[in-house]
């Protein structure tokens, strides 16, 4: 496993900011690390990358124990934090230099002109780092945490404060990292999460309550969905008589959302119906929740 984290333990006084964390990230694998503002994502990613020191709990990035060998695991760690810290005096270059000194790496200018390339960098690659747009700031950012070539990049929120074109210009740099790199990033662009990750682990209250394949988490809940259009118009009693129906939703009387526990069963029930009445179907799908359900499912403060 590239990261693996063990009941993993923050407090700050008496509040417990990550409390008994525990997963793992296999190796060219991109997992979204979601939950709400304050639930321990960015404490936790800290902790991976070093910059914080965890009260409990055991930390290996690359089989590497991050507190007994913090330089070695750090060297396996590309971070981009959610401020991302920028010398806005230093030119692009330079900036890149430094960061490539402080990791004692041959043969820099080879390599900062292949992090340039990398990320996107080259149009803007001859200013300052305070001249350039957030969308620029961000691929610096980006590049200074790739410049050491590390197995893992841990990325904070690394779309923030950018605008549409901006981050799917991010989303196909991460996705192209992630063919042979490890991904852990947090957002709160679950479009974009869900774009980029297959998994996401989910914190909420410093407390990992999923950790799924999306499309696993998206059917977990008993309450589905039936999207039906009819070239007639219903009146909602018609649909009310389905023993399979929960509930019922519709603006024209032609096409309904149907909300079931038995999806299989309501589209026996539909078409029954539809034959015995001589009512034509139009359409007829099943309709998965989307990541912002989930989400809000996981993370609503009744079930803390």
């Amino acid at each position: 496993m590239s990261i693996e984290v063990s009941h993993l333990l923050k407090k700050y006084g008496e509040q417990k900011a990550v409390n008994d964390v525990s997963f793992q990230v296999g190796k060219a694998e991109i997992v979204g690390f979601l939950g709400p503002n304050g639930a321990g994502k960015s404490t936790t990613m800290k902790m991976i990358t070093g910059y914080l020191v965890p009260d409990a709990g055991e930390i290996s990035v690359c089989g590497i124990d991050v507190k007994k060998f913090p330089l070695e695991s750090k060297k396996k760690t590309g971070y981009l934090p959610e401020a991302n810290p920028l010398y806005y005096d230093m030119y692009v270059r330079e900036y890149l230099d430094f960061i490539a000194g402080v990791y004692k790496i041959p043969s820099r200018k080879s390599k900062i002109e292949e992090v340039i390339e990398l990320t996107g960098l080259s149009p803007e690659a001859g200013k300052k780092t305070g001249q350039l747009s957030k969308g620029y700031k961000q691929r610096v950012g980006l590049a200074a945490a790739l410049i050491h070539d590390p197995e893992v990049l841990i990325l904070d929120e690394p779309t923030t404060g950018l605008d549409p074109n901006q981050i799917i210009e991010i989303r196909d740099v991460i996705r192209n990292l992630g063919r042979n790199k490890t991904v852990l990033f947090s957002s709160h662009i679950l479009q974009e999460v869900e774009a980029l990750c297959d998994r996401i682990i989910v914190i909420n209250n410093g407390e990992i309550v999923a950790d799924e394949k999306i499309s696993v988490l998206q059917n977990l809940n008993n309450e589905q969905a039936i999207r039906v259009s009819f070239r007639e118009t219903l009146e909602k009693e018609w649909l009310a008589r389905l023993s399979a129906v929960k509930q019922s939703h519709t603006t024209d009387g032609k096409q309904w959302k149907l909300e079931t526990a038995d999806p299989d069963l309501l589209k026996k029930q539909l078409l029954e119906m539809s034959l015995q009445h001589n009512l034509n179907i139009v359409s007829l799908q099943s309709e998965n929740k989307n990541l912002e359900e989930v989400f809000r499912n996981l993370t609503r403060q009744d079930n803390s």
